[in-house]
């Protein structure tokens, strides 16, 4: 397989305007991916600063080496159930070490030319993934939603009996805080047309000013990012390498399976959906290898998993991106901001991360294909029902192994049924 990122290919009529546009669209996408990067790593049990940085290193590497020329990596929702089930049964260690692993795999995929076998998974298996998904990440925020302060498991029931059995010890000025952020992100679209110059903000960063705001002019007793992690690092993390232990790998060999599909999965969708806006055409293979060096460069940093982000991909095409020098300058625009206005992060309400984690789970699901699944063939319905069942009952392992097995299983019937009809 030929080692061509998309990067050297992207200058073929390039210009100063479009530089400038990239530009611009860096600097947007930088700013919205700062919440969302920190309340993925929060959501997953790690501090904002992984988030942040795990968006600044994966952000650069798959600009520099990916398939797709206006992706934009960095922490996913897709991630959060997985990387808090790793780090809750195993430990940091061998998050890193699953994630380093995973990358590994993901670029030799690339390198045997597996990206297009990752394209053949049928769109009913990839709309119970996500809704799955969402699902679970909605759930997982109803603790910092309601100000509990419980210890959740990772499982559905057990998520779904704690905060049952807890619910009536929510805090009240937590509870407030999280519903009116929540209702603001819904209602923020059908109001900012009325708002002239501030029509153009996206609401997760007004969400997110405006009650930082409240917490340092009013005061509110509200658990903050500066309570509970202190205050975020004005300085690029250390190098520091993972150990890699082979006792310790075989009995990760699940959760770095699991991480490898998972990331290819998503970050190839992602670049599906760019390509439906661009009316471009990525490389898939090149993609999971630039997507392979981000993950196995990440966790020498302390980073957490990383992948294409269809929000922070779309935000960037729709501000004017042509070219991977977008993915660049968000980095640096991130850098930027922790550098000079990190000491403001620890004012932010954990209650506010929550709304738009579950805003954001919310919006991740298709919902109407789940609902309205007449659209669908039989066995497309059963595929997105059991993927979707076995993703939210058990885990991703299953939910994947199973989805897997029906791409395959397709793959071959179609071939067997082709041969029968020829015969």
């Amino acid at each position: 397989m030929k080692f061509q990122p998309n990067i050297i290919t992207s200058w073929n009529g390039y210009s100063k305007n479009l530089f400038l546009k990239d530009v611009l669209a860096g600097i947007s996408v930088g700013v919205i991916a700062l919440p969302l990067s920190m309340a993925f790593a929060i959501a997953s049990g790690l501090t904002p600063a992984v988030g942040i940085f795990t968006a600044i290193i994966s952000s650069i590497c798959i600009s520099m080496f990916g398939g797709c020329k206006v992706q934009i990596g960095g922490p996913a929702g897709a991630f959060i159930v997985i990387v808090y089930g790793i780090l809750h049964k195993y430990g940091l260690p061998s998050l890193l070490i699953s994630t380093a692993l995973s990358g590994f795999l993901l670029f030799f995929m690339g390198v045997f030319g597996l990206g297009k076998f990752i394209r053949l998974i049928p769109q009913s298996v990839i709309n119970g993934f996500t809704s799955g998904i969402a699902v679970l990440i909605l759930l997982s925020q109803l603790k910092e939603f309601l100000g509990l302060t419980i210890q959740l498991p990772v499982d559905f029931f057990g998520i779904v009996q704690e905060v049952y059995l807890h619910f009536q010890e929510f805090d009240s000025p937590t509870l407030l805080m999280s519903v009116f952020c929540l209702m603001f992100l819904f209602f923020w679209r059908q109001v900012r047309k009325y708002l002239g110059f501030f029509s153009g903000f996206p609401e997760i960063l007004v969400v997110l000013g405006l009650s930082t705001a409240a917490v340092m002019c009013f005061h509110l007793p509200l658990e903050t990012i500066g309570h509970k992690y202190g205050s975020i690092p004005d300085h690029f993390p250390e190098f520091v390498s993972p150990t890699f232990d082979l006792h310790v790998i075989f009995y990760l060999i699940v959760p770095i399976v699991t991480l490898t599909i998972l990331g290819a999965i998503e970050s190839l969708l992602c670049a599906r959906v760019a390509d439906g806006l661009t009316h471009d055409s990525h490389d898939p293979d090149q993609e999971l290898m630039g997507q392979g060096i981000a993950n196995f460069l990440l966790p020498f940093f302390g980073g957490m998993p990383a992948t294409g982000t269809i929000a922070r991909t779309v935000s960037n095409i729709k501000s004017g991106a042509s070219s991977p020098v977008s993915g660049i300058v968000h980095a640096f625009t991130l850098f930027i901001i922790v550098y000079f206005l990190g000491y403001l992060a620890k004012e932010i309400p954990i209650s506010c991360l929550a709304a738009i984690l579950i805003y954001v789970a919310l919006n991740m699901g298709d919902w109407n294909k789940l609902i309205r699944f007449k659209q669908f063939q039989v066995s497309d319905r059963i595929a997105m029902f059991s993927v979707f069942v076995l993703t939210v009952i058990f885990n991703l392992a299953v939910s994947i192994t199973f989805g897997i097995g029906l791409v395959i299983w397709n793959h071959y019937y179609k071939k067997w049924k082709f041969k029968q009809d020829v015969s």
